[in-house]
């Protein structure tokens, strides 16, 4: 049982007009969507698609918050978020034909007295392995991901910002990183793929027991407790890379959770993002057929581990 915690969820709405209106003006269109938005909340729907036991849980406030959690009942996947009086933010982003332009909301204050109340619900689900992802409220700081970490027996994955990674003291199963952040984490510069080995291992020392990094075209790699892993992406058509990192931690944890190898849950995550860049926007694709795709995923051991 996989719990996800999105301390920051929101509201996205995507919309989609020809050009940006002059002074005055006003743009219309019929391309507009809006769904549940958080790092936490995207790993739970491909968990969903992956038959892996999951409850979406975190903090909402007031009607957008209602509607997170509706809209996740209506996709199947179960919730049980802890309600506050704040209001849950909106992210807007409009898309234009040759630019996109993202307006986010901080989000609502939270307090200790709602962390108290989450790390209640975490632990009434009593999973396995809890993964925290995505941005931190106003009122809260990493030490709030500690106190997750350290308040049951269970496995914590984390996906959150570099300084955050960099600030957080518990012990932590995984955590998973994209090229960014991995140099913001480690204070390195990051221009190759050596860089990047370099900058996980790093990152493994400050209380990680593995680091999977996500890293576009150059596909994926695992620092683990044997050694380090490379996996070169999947040949795909990419059509939005929107996703990408959330689904190949969900396709790591999927497989994790069923006992595979690192090496296997490695492929599984770079078989999952493979699939899920290959359609547009948010949307979930069927992942029926990543079983059949892991044996295509070339891993290798860099050096100084292959030796």
């Amino acid at each position: 049982m996989i719990v996800t915690v999105t301390l920051n969820p929101a509201v996205d709405h995507t919309l989609a007009i020809p050009d940006l209106p002059e002074d005055g003006e006003i743009a219309r269109t019929d391309d507009a969507r809006v769904d549940p938005g958080g790092k936490g909340i995207n790993v739970s729907k491909y968990l969903v698609e992956l038959d892996t036991e999951t409850t979406a849980t975190g903090i909402t406030g007031d009607f957008l918050g209602q509607f997170v959690r509706d809209s996740l009942t209506e996709k199947g996947i179960d919730s049980d978020f802890v309600d506050i009086e704040g209001r849950t933010r909106l992210n807007t982003t409009i898309l234009t034909a040759d630019s996109e332009y993202k307006i986010n909301h901080d989000g609502p204050a939270v307090n200790g007295h709602a962390i108290e109340t989450l790390l209640e619900t975490i632990e009434r689900n009593d999973p396995d392995t809890v993964v925290v992802g995505g941005s931190l409220p106003p009122g809260l700081g990493p030490d709030a991901i500690d106190r997750i970490a350290r308040a049951g027996d269970w496995q914590t994955a984390v996906d959150v910002g570099g300084d955050v990674l960099r600030d957080l003291d518990a012990s932590y199963t995984l955590c998973k990183p994209n090229r960014e952040e991995l140099a913001v984490a480690t204070d390195c510069s990051i221009d190759s793929l050596e860089d990047c080995y370099d900058a996980v291992e790093r990152l493994q020392t400050m209380g990680y027991d593995r680091v999977v990094a996500s890293l576009g075209a150059d596909g994926a790699i695992m620092a683990t407790p044997d050694g380090l892993l490379h996996a070169a992406a999947l040949e795909t058509t990419v059509v939005d890379t929107v996703g990408a990192g959330d689904s190949l931690l969900a396709g790591v944890l999927a497989a994790l959770e069923r006992g595979a190898t690192d090496e296997e849950a490695l492929r599984s995550g770079v078989a999952v993002a493979a699939q899920v860049v290959s359609v547009p926007g948010t949307t979930v694709p069927p992942l029926d057929d990543v079983p059949t795709r892991l044996g295509s995923v070339p891993v290798s051991s860099p050096e100084p581990f292959s030796q």
